[in-house]
């Protein structure tokens, strides 16, 4: 794999990877353009996501009520995915379709609630 020239998510790099090897096949699997596939791969991913809000989700049991709450990370206030572990009690709020999750550093994460089970 190719040098890459940013620091990237696990996701993100695996979609580079499978546009780099798209781009090794459809050149015939030429040899010795690793590097040039990896850049194209990874210039287009990131155009690509530019363009796409990037929403996640996450999943909370409040009092025996499973939600599943979507965000976008551009709007998630500097919100990293495993800020949470499993198991860990997290104060919660809500205000129509919204969750709000109180993070560890004291702000919150707000979400649109997109599926209620229980």
């Amino acid at each position: 794999m190719a040098q890459t020239s940013g620091n990237y998510s696990r996701e993100m790099l695996e979609a580079i990877r499978r546009r780099a090897t798209e781009f090794y096949e459809r050149s015939g699997q030429l040899e010795g353009h690793d590097a040039a596939n990896w850049y194209q791969a990874e210039a287009e991913i990131l155009r690509e996501s530019a363009t796409h809000e990037l929403c996640r989700a996450v999943v909370v049991n409040v009092q025996g009520v499973v939600y599943t709450g979507k965000y976008e990370c551009r709007s998630a206030d500097g919100y990293t995915p495993g800020e949470w572990q499993p198991g860990d009690a997290i104060p919660v709020r809500f205000e129509a379709d919204r969750l709000f999750l109180r993070r560890p550093n004291g702000r919150e994460l707000q979400t649109t609630i997109i599926k209620r089970i229980g």
